[in-house]
């Protein structure tokens, strides 16, 4: 017996119906898988260039590093005879590494999260605070602060978009550092016989110290702090130490002061590297 007609075009449209949705369902899910795609490829071509970024940040994070090492080095090469010549030398190749180094890393960073980037840069910028508040107290007997460090980054980038800033835990970082090479500083200074220099190092590096133990236990990251502030404390010893045998025996040694023979017991200590 044949199918009614009214069957058949219910058959008919139930199929069609169904067909329709299924290419309606076919069509939403391609729509949504390419959706997905889009998202995935921009999200993969975000993270390739903060890649890439990251990349450059750390080799001009290398190089600020390694120059403001030699900055370092050429304030030690100071003794009574060249002081002047040393630290204007020191100061013009400082300079040279804010216009060559630093203000690459402002134009790569300038306009960014330039915070989710720290870790890469921050080494490179501990290193040039060390280096330029050195300068700044060989010549003026001050500190260089963080506001005077940052106004000399505007100029470096475009002021039309967020500049980079010296985060201020950078900034304490490098100062912690500082404290190591005024120690060396002092030392060296004591062996020339400048020892009101060497006291007012002594001063200067105390002051640090005691303010830094007021800050470094409310610091959120203080892992790298703890073992600054030990490692400075051990330098405050070291130049009190230097300036105290200076001051109880000095008279027993003072034709010594200045002599090129630094094997001589002025200070009471083991030879520093």
């Amino acid at each position: 017996m044949a199918p009614k007609p009214q069957r058949i075009r219910h058959l008919v449209g139930a199929t069609w119906q169904n067909a329709m949705k299924k290419a309606r369902t076919m069509s939403t899910e391609t729509d949504t898988e390419s959706s997905m795609k889009d998202g995935f490829s921009k999200y993969a071509d975000y993270l390739n260039n903060l890649n890439d970024k990251r990349e450059r940040v750390v080799k001009a994070s290398r190089d600020i590093t390694m120059n403001s090492k030699k900055v370092i080095f050429q304030v030690h090469r100071m003794s009574k005879q060249n002081k002047e010549e040393v630290l204007d030398k020191a100061v013009k190749d400082l300079a040279a590494v804010t216009d060559q180094y630093l203000s690459r890393l402002v134009k790569e960073l300038q306009g960014t999260d330039f915070w989710k980037l720290r870790r890469a840069y921050s080494p490179g910028v501990q290193e040039y605070v060390e280096a330029a508040t050195l300068c700044n107290f060989c010549k003026t007997g001050t500190l260089l602060t963080l506001d005077e460090m940052n106004a000399t980054l505007l100029p470096l980038g475009d002021p039309s978009v967020e500049p980079l800033q010296i985060n201020i835990l950078d900034y304490i970082l490098g100062l912690a550092d500082l404290t190591g090479e005024l120690m060396r500083l002092a030392i060296g200074r004591i062996s020339e016989g400048e020892l009101d220099f060497a006291e007012k190092i002594c001063s200067f590096v105390r002051e640090i110290y005691r303010n830094l133990t007021l800050i470094a236990p409310e610091m959120d990251d203080s892992s790298d702090m703890k073992q600054k502030m030990e490692t400075m404390l051990q330098s405050v010893m070291k130049i009190e130490n230097a300036c105290f045998s200076v001051h109880v025996r000095g008279s027993e040694y003072i034709p010594l002061l200045g002599s090129a023979d630094t094997s001589y017991p002025l200070l009471g200590m083991p030879d520093i590297e």
